[in-house]
């Protein structure tokens, strides 16, 4: 527990050097403490993945969740970029907070050419015109290969989105703990998916178990789930949690019991 208390406010404005030892302060001794805003700051704490499903969300409150759904699909094949739009009806409340996910497939052999990028910046760009869409989510599990690419889209992206919009991506987990490419990348945050990770499972698992955390602070914003795969929820400080929903039915009522 952080036993910092900051400095009392006063009628005069509070010096520049008070109020950065002040955050210095927080930063050494209240690891779990944030000092910096995030664009995703007032977001629900726990956002739901729809996927390519039917949905009827209309029943989740909007003070406890939002939803991430899967707006669009890009193929990357040769030099084309082939898109897919969501064919799944989407049913939520006007005050639900939405996050416009596009999926990124990469199928060899692919040009990942600048003209590919600008098309994917493109449509992008284009779900930010669907109703409510507050953030977007790039979900593109980049090999060695495709890293150039995915991060010149990203900060090609970032420079033409509005100021105030969220950029999230998803992020294989073991991005987050032992290959660090994802350090410096222009998004809000990165969303490590503990769950469905194949060959790493058993040792990402038992990584967090001990007790240790992401390295990569882009990591440590929020997290990803499934809920016929759970986790203990053990991590340092607020994170936002976002799930997915592991059996082929949409989400009911009652999976929100199990949700927190």
């Amino acid at each position: 527990m952080c036993l910092f208390k900051p400095p009392a406010m006063s009628k005069k404005p509070a010096t520049s050097i008070a109020v950065a030892l002040s955050l210095v302060f927080l930063a050494f001794f209240c690891p779990g403490v944030s000092v910096s805003k995030n664009r995703l700051d007032n977001f629900p704490p726990v956002i739901l993945w729809a996927w390519e499903r039917p949905e009827d969300l209309r029943f989740l409150d909007s003070r406890r969740f939002g939803v991430a759904f899967l707006a669009q699909t890009l193929q990357l094949t040769g030099d084309k970029l082939l898109f897919a739009p969501r064919q799944q009806p989407l049913g939520v409340a006007p005050e639900i907070r939405l996050i416009a996910v596009t999926r990124i497939e990469a199928i060899p052999p692919t040009a990942l050419s600048e003209a590919q990028r600008n098309e994917a910046i493109r449509l992008v760009l284009q779900t930010l015109a669907l109703k409510n869409v507050e953030a977007v989510q790039i979900d593109f599990d980049a090999k060695l290969s495709e890293r150039v690419f995915y991060r010149g889209l990203l900060g090609a992206l970032r420079a033409r989105l509005p100021k105030p919009i969220p950029l999230s991506i998803t992020a294989l987990a073991s991005f987050c703990i032992g290959d660090s490419w994802i350090s410096d990348l222009p998004v809000d945050e990165a969303v490590p998916m503990v769950f469905r990770m194949g060959k790493d499972a058993k040792r990402v698992k038992q990584y967090l178990k001990d007790g240790n955390d992401f390295p990569v602070p882009l990591c440590r914003h929020s997290y990803g789930v499934a809920t016929d795969e759970p986790l203990a929820d053990n991590f340092v400080g607020q994170r936002r949690k976002y799930v997915f929903k592991g059996r082929p039915e949409g989400w009911k009522p009652s999976d929100m019991d199990n949700l927190k």
